[in-house]
């Protein structure tokens, strides 16, 4: 018998499954384009059509004139990247230090880091909002960003990562040669823990611009994100509802381009976690 492995290769029933799988995920995206496209009488319709239509410019004009979008982009570009680069750096850091770090209480702090991601967060809506009111950052973007910086989750993800990737013998033989643990951490644990760190980047991203609860009480329409300024469109007694459409689209662009950048690294880690596992 040959020892050569040999490929799995799916049938044409795995392809269906695949093929269907990935025309539900992308519909709801479709189906957004479809409705920024068309008037609300067209969307008001029994059945209305499954096909794109003519204004999709009128209604991105539309968005642009009821709400200062491009101020809400960049705001919330500035937010999600402060958030997912602090998050990603502070879990990476956490995450080496309870995977590879052998210190007193290790055991109870990780504990208290698991646990703590029980408590939800609209428990501490108001003693954060009450310490930004001291701190005179209402309606700021420090506001919405610093609270944002660590998270637990990305701390367990990252721990667990490492732990399953990351040998020992490897940060031994470095501190052997002479290495501090900030050499061995940008030297070492940088290069293994990319992966994941690209997954956690795009988690956290699509975590950050999506926020609406925080942002909506920290901030103001004067200095919006993208979600709070989505509500101050297709106002009236009749919610234009093509019009709320074609801001929900160029709110999801962002999210798709970070995507791109980052599909290759995410997928990699993806699959390095089942080779792995």
């Amino acid at each position: 018998m040959s020892s050569s492995p040999v490929a799995r290769r799916g049938g044409r029933l795995t392809y269906a499954v695949l093929v269907c799988a990935v025309l539900v995920s992308a519909f709801p995206l479709y189906w957004t384009l479809v409705a920024a496209s068309r008037s609300n009488a067209d969307m008001a319709r029994p059945m209305p059509s499954l096909l794109p239509g003519p204004r999709l410019a009128v209604n991105l004009q539309a968005v642009l004139d009821e709400a200062d979008i491009g101020k809400a982009l960049l705001n919330s570009l500035i937010v999600s990247s402060a958030i997912t680069v602090g998050t990603v750096l502070c879990s990476t850091l956490a995450g080496f230090a309870f995977a590879k770090l052998r210190f007193r209480g290790r055991g109870a702090l990780l504990g208290a880091v698991v646990a703590s991601m029980m408590i939800p967060p609209q428990l501490g809506v108001i003693p954060l909002f009450m310490l930004i009111v001291k701190l005179h950052w209402v309606n700021e973007l420090q506001a919405v960003i610093l609270p944002g910086l660590v998270s637990a989750f990305g701390v367990f993800f990252m721990r667990q990562f490492l732990a399953q990737s990351l040998p020992d013998e490897l940060i031994e033989a470095a501190r052997v040669d002479g290495a501090s643990y900030g050499r061995v951490f940008w030297s070492i644990v940088v290069p293994v823990a990319r992966p994941a760190m690209a997954v956690l980047g795009l988690l956290t991203f699509m975590t950050a611009w999506n926020d609406f609860f925080w942002p909506v009480v920290a901030l103001s329409s004067q200095e919006p994100t993208v979600q709070v300024a989505l509500r101050q469109l297709g106002g009236g007694y009749v919610h234009d509802q093509s019009v709320i459409m074609a801001g929900t689209l160029l709110g999801t662009l962002p999210v798709l381009l970070v995507f791109g950048l980052l599909g290759r690294q995410i997928v990699g880690g993806v699959m390095q976690g089942a080779v792995k596992g």
